[in-house]
């Protein structure tokens, strides 16, 4: 009876090693593209974005990004749009450097997943779900995601004009593995 309960105990706390082992932690690789389009002629690119990102397919529970998004990289091809881009009525860059976003949970969503987490952009957070793809070749991979964010939900600009209130996001971030 004794050899049972120990084996029983042996049993479990390998389980429970595999069940709580780290995810792989990842490193934001160059030719990452950060996209977005507002309507009408606007719409750019962020040229800055950078995070800690541990994910693994098969254990989710321990997976988390912590991503940002330097403001002032704001490029919509038009240098006057740019500058405004960042000015008060619109992102302010100055007091609000960076868009911010942590996860709070990973989960498996048809053929790709769902991250649920706080964004934080011009001192506003919200929680947001946000569908993503993963395709991994052996150290290396690349997430993508595509979204939409009410810009009016961050105090972004303002309401109504040439620009939509919805952004499209569309995001492509190549990794290695550390």
């Amino acid at each position: 009876m004794k050899k049972l309960i120990f084996s029983m105990a042996a049993l479990l706390s390998t389980a429970a090693v595999f069940a709580f082992a780290p995810a792989s932690n990842w490193q934001v690789a160059t030719g990452y593209s950060v996209k977005f389009v507002g309507g009408g002629e606007v719409g750019g690119i962020f040229k800055t974005f950078k995070g800690t990102i541990a994910f693994d397919e098969q254990n989710l529970a321990t997976s988390s990004f912590d991503l940002s998004i330097d403001v002032a990289s704001i490029n919509t091809g038009n240098g006057l749009m740019n500058t405004h881009a960042k000015g008060a009525e619109w992102f302010d860059a100055g007091k609000y450097p960076v868009i911010h976003f942590v996860s709070k949970k990973i989960t498996k969503a048809g053929a790709g997943y769902q991250v649920t987490g706080d964004m934080e952009m011009h001192g506003v957070k919200k929680e947001l779900t946000l569908p993503f793809t993963f395709q991994g070749k052996g150290n290396t991979a690349t997430f993508k995601g595509q979204f939409t964010v009410n810009r009016n939900d961050f105090h972004i600009g303002k309401p109504g004009g040439d620009v939509s209130e919805n952004i499209k996001l569309d995001l492509s971030v190549p990794v290695v593995k550390k």
